[in-house]
């Protein structure tokens, strides 16, 4: 009897999460606030969080990381196919801290705290979470990604206290409900092996 596939047949390229917020005021047809959350916990360039934002409250676009390396190597290798305008090398890197809190069952908070500012991302009401599934070449992207999505039907970015204007909308994936902000956990990207 043939022994089953154990292995998926791709070289890991990042593992870790990519929570996001993204809050829209036409049911996203625009996008004003935009934050792409990451805890890496293992890739090329090591360890680390990032946060790429794009918001109202900034009038800018802006990463903040803990570890410099891993943010670009992030920008190079990932944001370039998510969200071109975070791929972009020319934004500074503001050094930040990185802090959970909260319950998946209820709320969840992200808070990321740097000289000239303070992010909080909230997510809260959930749906049922459910595993996305993209071997590379999916959505003609050269990298593949397995991740648990549960999204939030409610959620909030403030930055120095104010709230961003927006809110969530829905995005239906592979016939599962969900939206435009979701807790992205153990999330893998791939690319072909050699």
């Amino acid at each position: 009897m043939a022994e089953p596939k154990l292995v998926d047949p791709h070289d890991p390229v990042m593992t870790g999460e990519n929570s996001f917020v993204r809050l829209s005021n036409d049911g996203g047809n625009t996008i004003p606030e935009r934050v792409s959350h990451w805890r890496v916990l293992w890739s090329p360039a090591g360890q680390g969080h990032a946060l790429f934002i794009e918001s109202t409250l900034l009038k800018r676009k802006v990463v903040y990381a803990d570890n410099a390396a891993v943010a670009r190597f992030l920008q190079r290798t990932i944001e370039a196919m998510l969200h071109k305008p975070f791929a972009d090398e020319s934004m500074p890197i503001v050094e930040a801290k990185f802090e959970r809190s909260g319950n998946c069952l209820s709320c969840m908070e992200e808070r990321v705290v740097a000289r000239d500012a303070e992010i909080v991302l909230t997510w809260w009401d959930f749906m049922a979470p459910f595993v996305l599934t993209m071997p590379p070449g999916a959505m003609n992207r050269p990298l593949g990604v397995y991740s648990t999505f549960i999204p939030a039907r409610s959620a909030q970015l403030s930055v120095n206290g104010q709230a961003a204007p927006g809110g969530v909308f829905p995005q239906e994936r592979g016939g599962r409900a969900s939206s435009s902000c979701v807790l992205a956990w153990s999330e893998t990207w791939v690319r072909p092996r050699g």
